[in-house]
């Protein structure tokens, strides 16, 4: 608190005296008893204004190694919800600080309540995940068991129908785990071609059962990556592809570096992204038109996935598209040199859509 704050909190106080003065005066002035020379009483008045100033000099100094206190906790932020409030030297100040400490402990208490009922919720997740899985295990083998049994037709609808419900149950499990990502993840070199062909081969009954073509560009790349995290990221881009594109489209894949770092894009030939849209389609529960109208059953979850994990993994992914002609999606994995360049800081804060 700066010294003119202060005076002006103590303005009530500072009326008052000088009030009390000129009243005092006045009963000095007008008693007959006491005939004081009009010098006498300027002088007195001096002498108390002077030690009224002192005072509240003294005062100031006194509360102010409290008041900086508290400011350092205010420029600390939210790191002063661990600090406790200490140095309180007046009975008034113990009042506060205690108040203060009980707030503080009342919010730890509830932050600790909080992450206890986060970690609960995540490990019923988790387990409800892999319990998931063994009857889809089960039901995928009980169809390949009667795959002579039904028509083809019927075989691969009810493959796909399984391999959805797969889809969605990762889609799960990783949204309930980027919270403690740091605790799963390894960063290696791999070469980007076979994580892209595992990709596609987990979605190649749909490929099949709708036509559609795929194409992989360009010359192999090396990138540091966690190959189980990327493979999700592609599966989610692939199979939001794979949505909006119509049978006998194709989806391209292709691979290509520059300055920045390698770059590995997902086209499509389906009916593209509204231009309203394209700003929010990485954004949580976000299914945009498209998501609306056609029964693709759309969560608005996957991009969302690939987006985070994506920035957890220190990849960029962008969106680009004109409506009518499909979609691209671009997964840029930076040079480690490209992340010292004040450009490319620039870059990578630019939005979701990129040229």
């Amino acid at each position: 608190m700066t010294f003119k704050k202060f005076i002006r909190d103590h303005l009530f106080h500072i009326v008052f005296f000088f009030g009390g003065m000129f009243v005092l005066d006045i009963v000095l002035w007008l008693d007959p008893h006491m005939r004081l020379a009009k010098e006498t009483l300027m002088y007195l008045d001096f002498l108390l204004t002077i030690f009224f100033c002192a005072f509240l000099i003294g005062l100031y100094l006194y509360h102010r190694k409290w008041f900086r206190t508290i400011q350092i906790r205010l420029n600390a932020k939210e790191d002063a919800l661990n600090w406790p409030l200490t140095g309180a030297t007046s009975a008034e100040k113990q009042y506060f600080q205690k108040y203060v400490n009980s707030l503080l402990d009342y919010h730890q208490q509830s932050i600790e309540r909080l992450m206890h009922a986060q970690q609960d919720q995540k490990d019923f997740i988790d387990g409800w995940v892999h319990e998931s899985k063994v009857p889809l295990a089960a039901t995928q083998l009980l169809v390949e068991w009667i795959e002579d049994q039904i028509p083809e037709e019927k075989f691969n609808q009810l493959t796909d129908e399984l391999v959805q419900i797969e889809h969605y149950v990762e889609q799960v499990l990783y949204y309930s785990r980027l919270d403690s990502f740091s605790k799963d993840y390894l960063v290696q070199e791999y070469a980007l071609k076979p994580l892209i062909n595992q990709t596609i081969r987990q979605n190649r009954n749909y490929f099949i059962q709708n036509r559609i073509q795929f194409k992989l560009t360009g010359e192999e790349q090396t990138v540091l990556t966690d190959a189980k995290w990327l493979v999700f990221i592609l599966n989610q881009i692939v199979s939001n592809a794979l949505k909006y594109t119509p049978q006998n489209g194709q989806i391209t894949i292709d691979l290509a570096h520059d300055e920045q770092g390698v770059w590995l894009s997902v086209s499509d030939s389906g009916i593209g992204i509204p231009a309203e849209d394209l700003p929010r389609v990485f954004d949580k529960g976000f299914t945009g038109q498209n998501g609306r109208q056609s029964n693709q059953r759309s969560t608005g979850l996957g991009l969302y996935l690939a987006k985070s994990l994506s920035n957890k993994l220190g990849h960029e992914l962008y969106a680009s598209s004109t409506p009518g002609n499909g979609a691209t999606f671009k997964l840029l994995f930076p040079f480690l040199s490209y992340y010292n360049d004040p450009d490319g800081e620039r870059l990578m804060g630019k939005e979701n859509h990129f040229r």
